[in-house]
């Protein structure tokens, strides 16, 4: 396996095998959390990022509904940018799977242009190799794959010196349907409420006995949460009224 300890290293890391665990945090958990974080964990030398992803999904939303109905498997694709993102700047296209709780994701660097000309069938993204094979094959199984949603937050990421367990939490996670680009700008409607953030613990094996006690006395619980998917939701709540009006339209239940 291939462990992402946070952006400290210098390679850029293109393959990533691990465990995933979120949790949603209150303003006041967020704040405890940080604090007790301290002579276990370090900041990664980028401090807060603020980071951009582009979620892609057919037409009919095809990836985003079976994901949220929490098959054994599922994948998704996104174009993930640190801070805005220009022409020219590096974003990387990731493909990211789940099979029995193990995370596994496949990026490759590349620009907005040459992404764009991919996804509309016109190449690949540079030398041949396994992770672009697997990436044009997303493509071309999917058929059509077009900007459904871009998700934004506010991030930190903590590595542990010594070992393989990463954290990062995710302040204001934000999202819009409308101008789906990196480079507009960085702003989007709360996911949570004011103050809430995102926790993510990423290991290879079984958490630290220290942090699961931090866990437990913040009485911070594990739960099932994706970005896209939570906007992709807010998003037909707030269509039902209008289909709702209109005659003869059956939502769905």
């Amino acid at each position: 396996m291939m462990n992402e300890t946070a952006q400290s290293s210098t390679a850029p890391v293109v393959v990533m095998q691990r465990y995933e665990m979120k949790y949603i945090l209150s303003a006041s958990q967020a704040q405890r959390l940080l604090a007790r974080l301290e002579g276990h964990m370090l900041l990664d030398r980028y401090g807060r990022t603020s980071i951009a992803s582009l979620y892609y999904d057919t037409p009919d939303s095809r990836l985003v509904r079976s994901s949220l109905e929490k098959p054994k498997f599922k994948e998704k694709m996104r174009l993930r940018s640190y801070g805005m993102a220009s022409p020219d700047s590096p974003v990387y296209l990731e493909l990211k799977r789940k099979a029995d709780d193990i995370v596994y994701k496949r990026r490759v660097q590349s620009t907005v242009p040459a992404v764009d000309a991919f996804l509309a069938g016109r190449g690949t993204l540079g030398a041949d190799s396994q992770i672009n094979r697997e990436i044009t094959y997303f493509r071309d199984f999917y058929g059509v794959l077009i900007p459904a949603c871009l998700i934004i937050y506010d991030r930190e990421a903590y590595y542990e010196p010594d070992g393989d367990l990463r954290l990062t939490v995710d302040f204001n996670p934000r999202y819009r349907v409308d101008q789906l680009n990196l480079t507009t700008s960085m702003a989007g409607s709360l996911l949570l409420p004011a103050g809430g953030a995102i926790l993510e613990i990423k290991v290879q094996e079984a958490l630290p006995l220290w942090l699961s006690r931090i866990l437990t006395e913040e009485r911070i619980v594990k739960g099932s949460f994706s970005k896209y998917g939570a906007a992709w939701q807010l998003q037909q709540r707030k269509a039902r009224p209008a289909a709702q009006a209109a005659p003869g339209l059956v939502l769905p239940a």
